[in-house]
């Protein structure tokens, strides 16, 4: 196993590791923008006002994206498997 196939190796980890986390974690942003704008506007400031919509659209993303983001995953981890013996022999 040489040094450039652990490089690429943690890289693709890294890049399947952003493309799973990004859906969930950029709506999870923009609700939070969104109730933040809110709140300022309307000088409400409720710990439940910003928790809740953010769980909701969370449960909505991961319903939504969840089968995208099961087969990314599952690619990547069926790659992994076939590639160790060409990595160990």
């Amino acid at each position: 196993m040489t040094p450039e196939s652990v490089m690429t190796i943690g890289q693709q980890a890294l890049e399947v590791t952003i493309l799973v986390s990004a859906p969930m974690l950029l709506a999870a942003l923009a609700v939070g923008l969104l109730v933040s704008v809110f709140q300022a506007a309307t000088q409400i400031n409720e710990m439940t006002l910003s928790f809740i919509p953010k769980l909701l659209v969370m449960f909505v993303m991961l319903v939504v994206m969840g089968p995208w983001m099961l087969t990314l995953m599952m690619d990547y981890t069926k790659r992994i498997f076939s590639s160790i013996p060409g990595l160990v022999g």
